[in-house]
């Protein structure tokens, strides 16, 4: 995109905005924009004037807009001879931590979030099965071992307990090697786990579910897809027996 706001035609990148909601209609062209390419990370946008005349509107529509994508964190504005308002990199960490927002914001149902872990628990392991390299995965046992060990102590951190399930989670995710699953785990793991800190409160489930884990982790080195996938209906049938208990 040229500074001046025009596309690679030379055309305007952007069309005049409706009145009464003028503000919203330049932040989603300039979000749209953003999304599609047109304007890059590390780009900076046209200058608040040049905005003006392309969208056809005054100075505190603009402004409105450009603060509303800075809160939404897709810009930043830099001051100096050589600043304005430049397109950010979006953070992984930054998706997952709304879609983590977002879920607690609108009290999704304990149901939904497990069936939802479920199917993507099930598509990580067959993938993990496929494109885990044996570190990975001698890696993903070990850690499943050292949970047992945490666990078989007489007062056992919960805190470390559910930060080593985290890790555990996170590895077996990475091991699908498609970055997408490992987004979506990193927002579901960010206070939510599908509920499974519930499984490590309660003693009577607590060394089933570390031993789910061990089982789950050792037929996934072994490539045993049909086995490894019935592991992981068995975590679900253990955590919603849990959360009913609740």
């Amino acid at each position: 995109m040229s500074e001046n706001g025009l596309s690679g035609n030379g055309e305007p990148m952007f069309t005049p905005v409706r009145v009464g909601r003028a503000g919203e209609d330049v932040a989603l062209q300039i979000e749209a924009a953003v999304i599609s390419g047109k304007i890059k990370p590390g780009d900076r946008l046209p200058s608040e004037r040049e905005l003006q005349v392309q969208f056809k509107t005054g100075r505190g529509v603009i402004r409105e807009a450009l603060r509303a994508l800075k809160q939404k964190d897709l810009i930043e504005i830099r001051k100096g001879a050589r600043g304005g308002a430049f397109v950010k990199q979006v953070d992984v960490a930054n998706v997952s931590e709304s879609l983590a927002l977002y879920l607690k914001q609108h009290d999704v149902s304990p149901e939904y979030i497990i069936e939802f872990r479920e199917s993507i628990d099930r598509s990580i392991t067959s993938l993990a099965i496929a494109r885990g390299t044996i570190e990975e995965k001698n890696a993903l046992v070990e850690g499943t071992r050292k949970l047992e060990s945490t666990l078989q102590s007489e007062e056992p951190d919960m805190t470390s307990v559910g930060e080593m399930d985290r890790e555990l989670n996170m590895q077996l995710a990475r091991m699908a090697h498609n970055p997408v699953y490992e987004w979506m785990m990193g927002a579901l793991q960010l206070g939510f786990s599908s509920y499974d800190y519930a499984l490590y409160e309660d003693p009577e489930y607590r060394m089933q579910t570390v031993a789910n884990w061990i089982e789950t982790a050792e037929e996934i080195r072994a490539a045993e897809p049909a086995k490894a996938l019935a592991s992981i209906t068995m975590h679900y049938v253990l955590l919603r027996k849990r959360v009913k208990k609740i």
